[in-house]
């Protein structure tokens, strides 16, 4: 299932970075430096790397790159939106949260990006449906990633629960009916959010 939705995540990923971090010439001196740069952040809960690649017209967000990057970040999905605040990165990386590799400018010149961009999903989308709409989307996603964000941290500690406890003397063809049941649950969810998305975008 994550393998399917990879492309559609590097698609999506590309398009609203691209929209903020391009579309506002104010923010052109902190892309110029940048530009040329490579970025990749590897998520825990992702079997793929997320690479950032800039230029000084465009980002581009791809899943596989055989090159080298100028930097690598290691993190989960819930301390991705920490690294909006510049002030956080040090603590992050104390406190094993993030862990980086190679040039630390970069991700430092990335935080400071995202810090200055105006990141309002609605106002991106009320030129296409209008502001009430965009006003009520923007509301959606919000609480759909948060309750994605928390049924992830939920399923999360399940897991490693089960993992010290149940499953300690559990045979191996429990574990494998567990994760396709899970699998077949996350599937299910997904879908449904898909749904509700595609019905309020035609609205």
């Amino acid at each position: 299932m994550v393998n399917t939705l990879t492309p559609l995540i590097t698609a999506g990923l590309e398009t609203a970075l691209n929209r903020v971090l391009y579309r506002d010439r104010s923010l052109k001196a902190a892309r110029q430096r940048l530009a040329g740069k490579v970025l990749t952040l590897r998520l825990s809960e992702l079997s793929h790397p997320l690479v950032l690649v800039f230029s000084e017209q465009q980002l581009d967000v791809l899943s596989d790159w055989q090159d080298s990057s100028d930097c690598t970040v290691i993190t989960h999905l819930r301390s991705l939106s920490k690294l909006r605040d510049r002030q956080q990165l040090t603590a992050l990386i104390r406190s094993g949260e993030l862990e980086v590799e190679g040039d630390l400018q970069v991700v430092q010149q990335f935080s400071a990006l995202i810090d200055l961009a105006e990141l309002d999903p609605a106002e991106y989308l009320s030129p296409w449906i209008g502001d009430v709409a965009a006003f009520g989307l923007s509301q959606f996603a919000r609480k759909a990633f948060g309750f994605a964000q928390l049924e992830l941290t939920r399923r999360q500690n399940h897991v490693a629960e089960v993992l010290t406890e149940e499953w300690r003397m559990a045979p191996a063809a429990l574990e494998l009916a567990w994760f396709a049941e899970e699998v077949d649950s996350i599937d299910r969810e997904l879908e449904a959010l898909q749904t509700r998305l595609a019905q309020l975008e035609a609205k």
